[in-house]
């Protein structure tokens, strides 16, 4: 599915229940450090950007998508950011960040581009930084399924599989 930014806020809001508690949620999840350089995972329309930056007023963002649509209209709430076109089995830009984050982007990539990424992301962190991913995974039991899979766009993965994935990239992890 190819989102629109016109009516992106409406279709998740129906799609994702939630969504707002998850986004605040999310960043939260950002604070407790003071984040000069940032890097955005999969900016869209920049609503999980507004929400991190308020607590990071002084960032210096840096921020990729693979849609230009997207790209189009965070550019014009985020005049200044440096954002890119690039996919998250790209290189990421040169780091080191103090904090690098993501919403509901990874889930589109495969368990073990996953594993790529978190290996990528512990690559330009730096010690003492911050790496938050919020997402959409396979729970335990299926009858607490929010949200349904495709599983053709949509490739989530226990949260389990992927705190062992992101201890293997040598990062801290926790689920909260």
């Amino acid at each position: 599915m190819a989102w629109d930014p016109n009516t992106y806020i409406d279709d998740i809001l129906v799609e994702v229940p939630g969504y707002a508690e998850f986004q605040e949620r999310v960043a939260a999840a950002t604070r407790g450090i003071e984040a000069v350089t940032v890097l955005e995972l999969g900016i869209g329309t920049g609503e999980t950007t507004r929400r991190v930056l308020a607590y990071h007023q002084a960032a210096q963002l840096i921020a990729i998508d693979s849609s230009v649509a997207m790209l189009e209209r965070a550019r014009s709430v985020y005049p200044d950011a440096n954002l890119r076109l690039s996919r998250l089995e790209d290189p990421l830009p040169e780091g080191p960040f103090d904090l690098v984050f993501s919403a509901l982007v990874v889930h589109h990539l495969s368990g073990s581009s996953k594993r790529d990424l978190f290996r990528r992301v512990s690559g330009v962190v730096r010690p003492g930084g911050r790496f938050v991913l919020g997402d959409g995974v396979v729970p335990d039991r299926p009858d607490d399924m929010q949200v349904p899979i495709d599983w053709k766009l949509d490739l989530p993965d226990r949260v389990d599989d992927q705190l062992e994935w992101l201890e293997e990239a040598g990062l801290e992890a926790e689920a909260v």
